[in-house]
């Protein structure tokens, strides 16, 4: 028989062990194969056969146990009806939709009322009732979101009763301690008072565990709610007595007291636990709907000739379907006439748009970027790639997670454990203790569940939680519940999508090679101002970097996209109309263009994952403009961090192989995934979930959201989309890479702080248990009374709590390389005195006196004009020859050291290439104002010499004084470097290299020691 999957919100569930018995429940029915409950997402998914079983058994199955199946209301109208056969008919067949609980028709009114799971639509609905003959209409007004209004309502339902339970706690421990507050009124010391301020909260406040013990107790069960329920009662019943019937333990020489206190003071801080609970654990549900949210409303199709608005639903495959620039694609689909670039950025999560062309295939829910063009549909409704993103989401979210909580698995054998333990106490004591026995017997049964109250056990998780939630928040990270912390405690891989994650996720210009004398500011004016006609994002990026750059553009003319290829303008210059071409290598290759020997630049471009675009100017080569997605500041020293953590480090991108290759390359990637599809990364996160690793999955766009909940730890990007951040356990507010080091940090100091909560929760039960059962009464005469079981209870609340606050203290570690915040502090206060001790000095100019200061390099810009300068006190930049002097700021961390070497490029003024004492090599492409690290493969830090090949400038050498001194070479501009030899003897002071003609060899490098001064020529 053929079998269905359901999926049913659960509401109500605490622990594990609600977890496991709605399991058992659901698996005991007839007809269902197999059934996972999901605490964290709070659903069921059931696997059943239909004709044995349906929806509204499931439910009443999950609502027998004490927990709620939230169910909406649907009212719509029906026509067509005529007796009450028809009703009978098509209550039948609303019934027969899958995730339908209960349908009613009303003959006289003519409307229908359906009580269905949320994600049942009315389309599916109105469908059932249309196969057998009548139509449905939705009524004007729309429904409710009733599982959002009912999580809101719980929420509010929580705080409530915490704010009373707090407001009745505080004059409760007043009265309760007269030797200590001495101050308060004697009426508020008595017992009947302490006990009508107590009712309320045992009563009311602490109702929800006393019914969820009920509910285990007839299902023969315990849980957290009993270990509560049992503890807080405990306490209460024996306070009552002592309140109302005093002369009980007055005799015998036992003391009375209340523990009225104790008991409000435990629920208020337990629902405390369980108000923040269920606000940290979000709306997991919203995933789905934003998701779906994304598809396309209406479809423009071909039909009998002429082009008809539809609503997407009503899309069939091998429809014509057109699209116009601005438009979301509505299905799945093959181009048939016309081409445009298409940002595909909410499906993949790469920034810059395809290409499409005849034979090209389109998803729905992408956007339409240029032009207009024609698709087949292909696939439709449920079978479309967003739909199957949408399902991946769904079963991620609904299978169970590797999680048990220590306290939930212990509860079903300690509670009947303790309790036989009070039973077995007390009846031994009635039958042979000392007169009065039933006193002895009734105050160690007492004290045994008061001394075993899982106040403490309780609040082992909770706290720690509490406050390792609020940390992290203070940090930027946001972490769905007390799962995620638990699960990225023990992670060993993490994956991270590249574009958005690791990258900016947009393009920006990041080389400018001019050609044939034409300057860098000039190739940059005519390719911005010929691309101000184009909205492809490559084009955005070019007019951005030119804006910036202060350059006055010109209005473009005759302006024409060729798809795939480029663009061609017309561009005004000193009163003359230029013809401008821009675009890729096939565009020159058509038009005859003479690319002057910059193929091969282009390839090395590639190599580094960069765009690379020729542009011709009066059909002569002008120079190449290189745009790519640039790394986010941090995100190389995140992945060190990882490394250093002990974990196994991976991306995974839908871009292609090369590009993604050379970005895993800059930030010491070795395991790389390229070309993935969105489905394909879930299923990446299943195979090495298959070898056993706990996988952390980093992301930030819709295509991740699949993955990011197949995870056992989800961490969405903060910028990224809202969706991932609804799919994921962690958020990071951030986009930096760094919040997820510091909350892998915090999670396993949680769990740390945890574990000793509940050992200490243990430790009291352990040791004292047996003492509340009276085994030193016969050989030391000692009992102990109820009075000290309150107390040792209270003991053991006050030091898990107190173990929790440590938390507050928590602090990350800086990355390699950072300053510690104390020290940025003390440096902050050294400086601020150096300023004031130098203000009013005579200095020569900004800068000027510092920078000529133990001068170690000078070097001249590409520009021949400006000079860079490195010394003890850090870079300085002159624009007049030396006139005047201004330090150029080095990267933060690193921002007053000693510069030890300067390098130009011969050709491009922007980039500047520097060796420090200590710091390593780092490199700038946009004159200084941002740098990045340059030192991959170096021996050493202590750089002590630069040389760059002036024909080739991605070719450099670099002297290190340090562990593994002698000279280095790279061949990528500083991506990787390379030892070559042990060096020239003696301490490399100075590398230089210099271009003699050919006839005396070409190129040589000269290395100068305190020895003297030695030549390389195959240095190059």
């Amino acid at each position: 028989m053929s079998t269905t999957r359901v999926d049913l919100p659960v509401r109500g569930m605490h622990c594990a062990s609600c977890v496991a018995k709605i399991e058992r429940a659901l698996t005991r029915l007839s007809g269902v194969q197999a059934a996972s409950v999901n605490l964290a997402a709070e659903k069921a998914a059931v696997t059943f056969e239909p004709g044995r079983v349906g929806v509204p058994d499931l439910a009443k199955a999950i609502e027998e146990l004490g927990y709620e199946v939230p169910l909406e209301r649907r009212t719509f109208s029906v026509q067509g009806m005529s007796c009450a056969s028809c009703v009978a008919k098509i209550e039948k067949a609303l019934h027969g939709v899958p995730g339908v609980a209960r349908a009613s028709v009303n003959l006289g009114t003519e409307r229908a009322r359906v009580e269905a799971l949320p994600w049942v639509r009315f389309e599916d609905l109105r469908r059932a009732v249309e196969a057998i003959g009548y139509a449905a209409a939705p009524l004007a007004e729309a429904a409710p979101d009733r599982e959002k209004a009912a999580r809101e309502q719980e929420i509010r339902r929580l705080r409530t009763k915490m704010l009373v339970g707090a407001l009745l706690s505080v004059p409760l421990m007043l009265g309760s301690f007269p030797e200590w507050f001495p101050w308060m009124p004697e009426i508020l010391t008595r017992h009947e008072v302490l006990f009508l301020l107590a009712t309320p909260v045992h009563l009311w406040v602490g109702w929800q565990f006393h019914r969820g013990a009920w509910a285990a107790l007839r299902h023969r069960t315990t849980d957290m709610n009993t270990l509560v329920s049992v503890g807080t009662s405990a306490g209460y019943l024996y306070s009552v007595l002592v309140t109302f019937a005093p002369g009980l333990f007055a005799s015998g020489g036992l003391r009375a007291g209340v523990y009225f206190e104790t008991v409000a003071i435990l629920h208020t801080l337990i629902i405390l636990g369980r108000y923040l609970e269920a606000r940290a654990k979000g709306r997991t549900s919203e995933a789905i709907k934003k998701l779906m949210g994304l598809q396309a409303k209406t479809a423009r199709v071909v039909r009998g000739g002429r082009e008809v608005d539809i609503p997407v639903e009503e899309v069939r495959v091998a429809d014509r379907v057109v699209v116009r620039p601005g438009e979301k694609i509505p299905v799945d689909g093959i181009v048939r006439e016309g081409a445009s670039a298409v940002d595909e950025s909410m499906l993949t999560g790469e920034s810059l748009p395809v290409e499409k062309r005849p034979g090209a295939e389109v998803f729905g829910a992408t956007l339409n970027k240029t032009g207009t063009f024609v698709f087949e549909a292909t696939k439709v409704g449920a079978e479309t790639a967003l739909a199957q993103i949408i399902k991946l989401v769904e079963e991620a979210q609904s299978s169970k997670p590797p999680i048990q909580q220590l306290a939930d698995r212990i509860a079903e054998v300690f509670v009947p454990a303790v309790i036989v333990i009070a039973l077995v106490s007390s009846g031994v004591w009635l039958a042979v203790g000392p007169a009065p026995a039933f006193l002895f017997a009734l105050s160690t049964f007492m004290a045994v569940l008061l001394i075993a109250c899982p106040c403490a056990i309780g609040l082992a998780a909770p706290t720690a939680v509490m406050v390792g939630i609020g940390k992290g928040a203070e940090h930027g990270i946001l972490f769905r519940g007390a799962e995620a912390l638990e699960m990225a405690s023990k992670l060993t891989t993490i994956v991270l999508d590249k574009t958005g994650t690791l990258t900016k996720g947009e393009p920006s210009v990041t080389d400018v090679l001019p050609v044939n004398g034409i300057t860098v500011e000039r190739l940059l004016r005519f390719a911005a101002s010929a691309e101000r006609g184009s909205e492809h994002p490559l084009g955005e990026a070019i007019v951005s970097r030119a804006t910036a750059a202060g350059l006055e553009l010109a209005r473009a003319e005759e302006f024409s996209a060729i798809p795939g290829h480029g663009i061609r303008a017309k561009v005004e210059e000193g009163g003359t109309r230029r013809d401008v071409l821009l675009g890729n290598l096939k565009l020159m290759t058509d038009e005859g263009i003479e690319l002057d020997g910059l193929v091969k630049e282009a390839e090395r471009l590639a190599d580094e994952g960069k765009t690379p675009m020729f542009v011709a100017v009066e059909r002569k080569s002008a120079g190449i403009v290189a745009v790519a997605d640039t790394l986010k500041p941090h995100s190389r020293e995140a992945v060190e961090a990882f490394h250093r953590l002990g974990l196994e480090v991976a991306m995974i991108t839908g871009d292609n192989r090369r590009t993604a290759t050379a970005i895993a390359r800059q930030l010491g990637i070795e395991r790389v995934l390229a070309e993935v599809l969105p489905q394909a990364k879930a299923e990446e996160v299943k195979r090495l979930q298959a070898e056993g690793k706990v996988v952390a999955m980093v992301g930030d766009g819709i295509n991740d959201a699949p993955a990011l909940a197949q995870a056992d730890v989800g961490i969405a990007i903060g910028t990224g989309t809202d969706v991932a951040m609804e799919a994921s356990d962690i958020t990071l507010i951030t986009g930096d890479l760094r919040g997820v080091v510091t909350a892998i940090a915090l999670s396993k100091r949680t769990m740390r702080t945890m574990k000793q909560n509940f050992f200490w929760a243990f430790v009291y039960n352990t040791v004292l248990i047996p003492v509340a059962a009276g085994v030193l009464y016969p050989v030391t005469g000692i009992l102990l009374s109820p009075v000290l079981a309150g107390a040792a209870m209270a003991g053991s609340s006050v030091s898990v709590v107190t173990n929790s606050l440590r938390l507050r203290r928590f602090r990350p570690r800086p990355l390699q390389g950072e300053v510690d915040p104390m020290l940025k502090l003390i440096s902050g206060v050294v400086a601020v005195v150096a300023v004031v001790a130098f203000a009013g000095s005579a200095v020569p100019a900004a800068g000027e006196k510092d920078a000529f200061e133990h001068v170690h390099a000078l070097a001249l810009n590409a520009d021949g004009r400006t000079l860079f300068l490195g010394a003890h006190s850090g870079l300085f930049r002159s624009a007049d020859g030396g006139g005047s002097w201004q330090r150029v700021a080095l990267p933060a961390k690193h921002p007053h050291v000693d510069v030890m070497a300067v390098t130009t490029h011969p050709e491009d003024a922007k980039t500047v290439y520097v060796a420090t004492h200590e710091a390593g090599v780092f490199k700038t492409t946009d004159g200084g104002k941002t740098w990045q690290e340059a030192r991959a493969g170096l021996g050493g830090l202590d750089g002590h010499g630069l040389a760059i090949d002036p024909r080739e400038p991605q070719k450099l050498h670099a002297a290190v004084r340090d562990k593994g001194e002698g000279i280095y070479r790279t061949t990528d501009g500083g991506g990787k470097w390379v030892r070559v030899d042990d060096g020239p003897g003696g301490e490399v002071k100075v590398l230089a290299s210099v271009n003699v003609p050919t006839g005396m060899g070409g190129i040589f490098l000269y290395a100068g020691t305190a020895a003297g001064l030695q030549r390389n020529p195959d240095c190059f």
